[in-house]
């Protein structure tokens, strides 16, 4: 049986998303969630950054998808990285997170109810 190229194409781009979204939920996500769970004020502070994603992405009149949120995520923290920004060597101090945690935290959140999270 043959698979059509195009769905070869597309199968290895979701792949490499939900890898993405996997790596940054083993990175920022998994602590950074269960933080803004007990902390209202953090957890305030992604749902803005949530809705700033969701505006970007044009989410009210396109789903958000693995692969929109990967890419969004890869975006952000490639400028962040060309303007010297570091990814933090330890555990995250998640009572004053900068903005680059905060708007990727705020990804691995929309990513949850896809899935993956």
């Amino acid at each position: 049986m043959r698979v059509p190229f195009n769905r070869v194409v597309s199968r290895t781009a979701v792949d490499s998303a939900r890898s993405t979204l996997a790596a940054l939920t083993v990175a920022v996500g998994a602590a950074g969630l269960a933080a803004a769970a007990e902390r209202p004020g953090l957890l305030a502070l992604v749902d803005q950054h949530a809705a700033a994603v969701r505006d970007s992405l044009d989410s009210d009149r396109l789903p958000l998808t693995v692969a929109a949120l990967a890419g969004y995520a890869e975006g952000v923290r490639a400028a962040a990285l060309e303007h010297g920004w570091q990814p933090p060597a330890g555990p995250v101090d998640w009572s004053d997170p900068d903005w680059l945690l905060t708007r990727l935290l705020a990804v691995c959140a929309l990513a949850r109810p896809l899935g993956h999270g």
